[in-house]
């Protein structure tokens, strides 16, 4: 009795396995584009292999965090009617850096009021080229998100990343 219900347990398996390898599986066409990789703050971290689709350097804004505050201390222009609903904290965005540096698709990821959403997009319109990241020495195409500051001018800091320790 044992050994048939170990021959009925391995058939039914092998008839499983069959089946989930007779299931046609879509064919990846050669004009499909690659997604973006998106990088979230302080997530990049050096590797000794990298994954096949992890950038090895970052996208970087011009003057790194430094100068991407000083930018937003110069362009960003807090909108009146914020100011008079006295909102404030930060508008998430998200874009694309392409290889060659210019920013594309800016979206509102986690929107503040329409007028801060409204600037933030007036504002990332105006960004220099950045410089893109590296895969293999190549630039390559990345998804970053990057949150805007919106309130009192004392608060309009970006964060920085983690120290790396030698």
């Amino acid at each position: 009795m044992k050994h048939l219900f170990f021959i009925l347990l391995l058939v039914a398996s092998g008839a499983a396995a069959q089946a989930q390898t007779q299931q046609p599986t879509p064919a990846a066409s050669p004009a499909t584009t690659k997604q973006p990789i998106e990088l979230k703050a302080g997530r990049m971290q050096a590797q000794a292999k990298p994954a096949a689709n992890r950038p090895d350097a970052p996208p970087q804004f011009p003057g790194g965090a430094q100068g991407l505050n000083t930018f937003f201390q110069q362009n960003l222009k807090y909108p009146e009617a914020a100011s008079v609903k006295q909102v404030s904290g930060n508008v998430v965005m998200t874009f694309t850096v392409e290889a060659d540096g210019h920013l594309t698709n800016p979206t509102v990821l986690q929107p503040l009021s329409p007028e801060c959403d409204t600037e933030a997009l007036r504002v990332l319109g105006q960004m220099p080229a950045w410089k893109p990241a590296t895969r293999k020495g190549q630039p390559i195409a990345t998804q970053v998100r990057l949150p805007i500051p919106f309130g009192n001018s004392e608060n309009l800091k970006v964060e920085q990343g983690k120290p790396k320790f030698e």
